[in-house]
């Protein structure tokens, strides 16, 4: 039924609209912020909502076909027209937006190599999205969402993914779906990140110098990791740094970067 609301009328994008929708309350204005409120809304339909023309260029480049989009009438920009004030109503913008779009979420059917991330009980949104920007920079092959992580789909972290939430593979996993050796980004605990290529523990073969697959594990920054996936880690490793922690999103900028270099054909 949700679904139902949003698409039944995805195909008159295609014909010419002579008058823009200019009502607050509109029903498919009414389902796009119950998508973007509401997670539960979100699980149900498996739909999100993009805002922004640089949003939707990269979901375009991207190859994301939208199932409704919307441009503020007069704009000139692709969509049903809708008059802005009334486009301003259903974003979540404080200063509106020209454009919106809803499209399908997409899930891999489990984490892939070589390089994964992992990240478990990351509630704040805005992280989860800076952890995708990172992870489509330094070239991870997907993102693990594990229980507690707030949803990748969200506006605020679809916002802070700057567009990488279109281009890296997300997929729900368990330590036993991961991929590769598992390494726990744990404070002050076990070898500093740089240690483990010096030790060789993170080769296929010590002497051929093959890195293997990974899997970058990442905790909350005050919770951490909960012990039995710190358990069931490969290896333990830290950041050294001067302070105690680092945010999630900032912990697995370093880790990828440091990664992504190791892991690199030499």
């Amino acid at each position: 039924m949700i679904r139902a609301a949003i698409t039944r009328q995805q195909h008159g994008n295609n014909s010419p609209r002579t008058m823009p929708i200019t009502s607050h309350h509109n029903a498919r204005l009414k389902e796009i912020r119950k998508l973007r409120q509401r997670r539960r809304w979100r699980e149900r339909s498996g739909l999100f909502v993009a805002e922004g023309e640089d949003l939707l260029t990269v979901a375009d480049a991207q190859g994301w076909t939208a199932i409704e989009r919307y441009a503020a009438a007069g704009s000139g920009l692709a969509g049903t027209e809708v008059e802005p004030s009334v486009l301003a109503s259903a974003s979540g913008l404080g200063s509106g937006t020209r454009t919106l779009a809803v499209y399908e979420e997409r899930w891999a059917s489990a984490p892939a190599g070589p390089l994964c991330v992992y990240l478990h009980g990351v509630r704040d949104p805005g992280n989860v999205g800076a952890v995708l920007r990172s992870a489509q920079a330094f070239g991870a092959s997907s993102v693990a969402l594990g229980p507690g992580t707030a949803d990748p789909y969200s506006p605020k972290a679809v916002r802070a993914s700057m567009g990488a939430v279109f281009a890296v593979p997300l997929a729900r996993g368990t330590l036993d779906t991961l991929p590769g050796l598992k390494i726990a980004l744990v404070p002050r605990a076990g070898e500093p990140l740089p240690e483990l290529w010096r030790s060789g523990g993170v080769y296929v073969s010590s002497s051929a110098k093959e890195p293997c697959e990974a899997t970058l594990m990442i905790g909350a920054e005050r919770d951490g990791l909960p012990g039995e996936v710190v358990a069931g880690a490969d290896h333990l490793a830290h950041i050294p740094i001067a302070t105690d922690s680092l945010n999630a999103a900032m912990a697995a900028t370093v880790a990828l970067y440091e990664l992504s270099l190791r892991m690199a054909t030499e």
